[in-house]
């Protein structure tokens, strides 16, 4: 499969005067029960490429901005909960976007999977995923993939980049036999057109038809302004703030959306 590598790079990897490698962490959550199955250890790491309208965390966008770990410290951290996540959950890394800190995160699941030995997640929305090799998702279990929308020229004035990047990763983790947990946020008027969640619930759809069981499930997720406060905070405009929650009718039509081509959507 040919993959067409996408505009931007993965940073570099980090290393201190000791040789440690590092990254750079906007926060950590020991209890996460929405980044995954089960109780998680949820990691998130700065920087992103992405300048998403409704993101919730614009604090996570600059690299530096987030705390200089090694991953020596993250993995002390993480093998404190070992014993109980290896039953009740596992580690979820998020962001920002963690692929722009693949090298420290990679290192990060690769003691997990094999040190530690828990389940893993990875969550992305996949833009930089062409400048890895597949062995790199090796030591990942399941992917939170984040589709923001279907319609090309509504994803570019969403996020700021192209959609066929995302769309080449959605079929290459198919390829790859990865888990899916897809995650659509629900914004009126910018991701509640019928007809786009129809060409991203069928192309979803055959997608599980040709490889059954690998897309797990379709989160929709109603859009909130809890982030507002952030970006007048940042001292930039929140383009959203006349933006109202979706209806309980409008999530109900698009869930079924999903439902009606054999996805199971929560």
């Amino acid at each position: 499969m040919q993959i067409n590598k996408p505009a931007g790079e993965i940073v570099p990897a980090a290393f201190d005067a000791d040789g440690n490698q590092y990254g750079y962490v906007h926060s950590i959550e020991t209890g996460a029960a929405v980044d995954g199955p089960g109780m998680r250890f949820a990691l998130f790491v700065s920087g992103c490429q992405f300048r998403c309208l409704y993101c919730h965390n614009p604090d996570t966008w600059k690299l530096h901005n987030g705390k200089q770990y090694t991953v020596d410290n993250i993995v002390a951290e993480i093998g404190k909960y070992a014993s109980f996540l290896r039953i009740a959950g596992g580690l979820t890394i998020s962001g920002g976007e963690p692929l722009m800190q693949a090298h420290f995160i990679g290192e990060i699941f690769r003691r997990a999977k094999h040190d530690l030995k828990i389940h893993t997640a990875l969550d992305t929305q996949g833009f930089l995923a062409a400048h890895l090799p597949d062995e790199y998702f090796d030591n990942i279990d399941l992917v939170l993939l984040d589709i923001k929308q279907f319609n090309p020229e509504k994803y570019e004035a969403l996020t700021s980049k192209p959609l066929q990047p995302t769309l080449d990763f959605t079929e290459r983790l198919i390829r790859m036999q990865k888990k899916i947990w897809l995650r659509y946020v629900l914004v009126p008027g910018i991701s509640d057109d019928e007809a786009d969640v129809e060409g991203l619930a069928q192309y979803l759809g055959d997608l599980n038809r040709l490889a059954p069981d690998l897309i797990e499930r379709v989160e929709v997720l109603p859009f909130h302004k809890m982030g507002e406060d952030k970006w007048a905070e940042l001292g930039m405009k929140y383009e959203l703030t006349d933006t109202r929650p979706p209806s309980q009718e409008l999530v109900h039509r698009v869930r079924e959306q999903f439902r009606a081509q054999g996805l199971f959507c929560c």
